[in-house]
């Protein structure tokens, strides 16, 4: 039989990166078993699903590296169907009209409330007679369906991640609401627990993985399943994603969505590959950077952890530092071309642009953080009081004018690292300057300060782009 695994976002807003970990441990799991990976829309809130909420979900899976095998399903072009399986439900006697009105359900909770028990609902229209629901509805009451709950049934499934999982019907808050109100003999939109039901179903869903958040909704939909007499799928779930005080991470923790990490400057693969970890342990693997397919040859559920997992920014930072490292400078020169466009930053040539993205990728940690390793290439830095204190000293002056006059004796125009290394080798022996003074005067000259990157390699750059002349005769006027 073949095994079939799904997400099913509701694009009510960003892709969110608990969401984002949901599909990934799927896709994860669709790939070791040889099955498919699915997407479902769950756009049935039609207040608040948008358009480019589901744009953005889409948009974020390609992101991250995972494609899903069919065709996306919308399950708001379904009501129809869901409807018809609420019919089925009442006609068979496992669901009815439920007229409590909104005030009477606030009125029972308070109550409840007042007697420290939980909010659950009394079951009080459970067995209308006929007369009764038409006296209802010709005083223009509306109702909802509600599914029946059985107090004494308990409920059990074996899970994946969690072992055996043991619930009792009294412990589900009363008879479950399967639709939204309506008037007189209609249905309304039918709710999350019984459409999720029926389109898993349809859709041939083999494994359901998704946030332990939704427990208790797998007692509930256990029931319509064995009523609706429904193959069941086997069920798995994770644990939550949870900030450093140990609470779920939410949107109060400023960076949730896809997008933000990714505008932040986090690279696809660096990202997944952080959130594979969060939350699995796997038994034995060599190392933490691994591409999703090396994972997806491990993954286990039996291996996700019960505890929630806690997101770790150092982390996820360093994961993101070694895939830069080890990215090929041309494939990273592309990327960091974006960011340079944006500020109107142009290259001299293709090839200067991998050479500089060469030289910096060691100390990024971000993409964005090219933006300001790089700028002093593009753009002239202010000499600061570091820079200045420097330049007071005289040797550091008569460093800055013998490299100048020998640039300008020797007409170069261009320089390699190995002649820029001559260079100072040559005019340290020939007037007996220390090389330190030398280098340091330069890295003044070229960055404004007594820090940067590689000297010798920079030089080479700043030949090219010919704005090393320039760097150094604007120290010596300023002296």
């Amino acid at each position: 039989m073949e095994k079939r695994l799904r997400l099913a976002p509701s694009p009510t807003g960003l892709f969110h990166i608990g969401t984002a970990r949901t599909a990934l441990f799927n896709w994860l799991y669709a790939q070791k078993i040889g099955g498919k990976f699915l997407i479902r829309i769950e756009d049935t809130d039609f207040l608040r699903s948008k358009s480019e909420y589901t744009a953005n979900i889409l948009e974020g899976l390609k992101w991250l590296g995972l494609k899903w095998d069919e065709e996306p399903v919308n399950q708001s072009e379904r009501i129809s169907i869901h409807k018809n399986y609420i019919k089925k439900l009442l006609e068979c006697g496992a669901a009815y009209r439920c007229f409590t009105t909104e005030d009477e359900i606030s009125e029972l909770r308070e109550e409840q409330k007042k007697k420290g028990l939980p909010p659950k609902h009394d079951n009080r229209h459970r067995n209308l007679s006929k007369e009764e629901i038409e006296t209802f509805i010709s005083k223009g009451r509306t109702s909802v369906i509600r599914f029946k709950i059985d107090e004494k049934i308990k409920i059990t499934w074996v899970d994946q991640i969690r072992g055996e999982i043991k619930w009792q019907g009294k412990d589900l808050g009363g008879d479950l609401v399967l639709s939204r109100r309506a008037l007189e003999y209609e249905i309304g939109d039918p709710l999350y627990n019984l459409a999720v039901v029926i389109d898993d179903n349809f859709m041939n869903i083999t494994h359901v993985v998704r946030g332990e958040d939704h427990i208790s909704n797998t007692a509930k939909q256990i029931l319509i399943y064995k009523a609706l007499d429904f193959k069941l799928p086997t069920f798995s779930h994770t644990p939550l994603i949870l900030n450093e005080e140990g609470k779920k991470l939410s949107k109060r923790d400023c960076v949730t969505s896809i997008d933000e990490f990714k505008d932040m400057g986090y690279l696809p693969e660096a990202l997944a590959n952080y959130m594979a970890f969060l939350g699995w342990s796997p038994k034995s693997v060599e190392g933490e950077i691994l591409s999703l397919d090396e994972i997806s040859k491990i993954f286990d559920l039996s291996d996700i952890n019960k505890a929630g997992a806690k997101f770790n920014w150092e982390k996820l930072n360093w994961i993101n530092s070694q895939y830069i490292k080890n990215m090929d400078s041309i494939k990273l020169s592309k990327i960091i071309q974006r960011y340079w466009d944006d500020l109107g930053w142009e290259p001299p040539s293709k090839e200067w642009a991998i050479k500089l993205v060469t030289l910096i990728r060691d100390s990024m940690i971000l993409l964005k953080d090219a933006i300001d390793q790089s700028k002093p290439f593009f753009l002239l830095p202010p000499i600061q009081k570091e820079g200045q204190n420097f330049l007071e000293n005289i040797d550091s002056k008569a460093s800055l004018k013998l490299i100048l006059n020998y640039l300008i004796e020797q007409k170069t125009v261009k320089l390699d690292k190995e002649k820029a290394k001559e260079i100072i080798n040559e005019i340290s022996k020939r007037h007996n300057v220390k090389k330190g003074i030398l280098m340091k005067s330069l890295r003044v000259a070229f960055f404004g300060c007594l820090s940067g990157p590689d000297l010798i390699q920079s030089w080479e750059l700043f030949s090219e782009s010919q704005s090393d002349l320039l760097r150094i005769e604007r120290c010596l006027i300023t002296i």
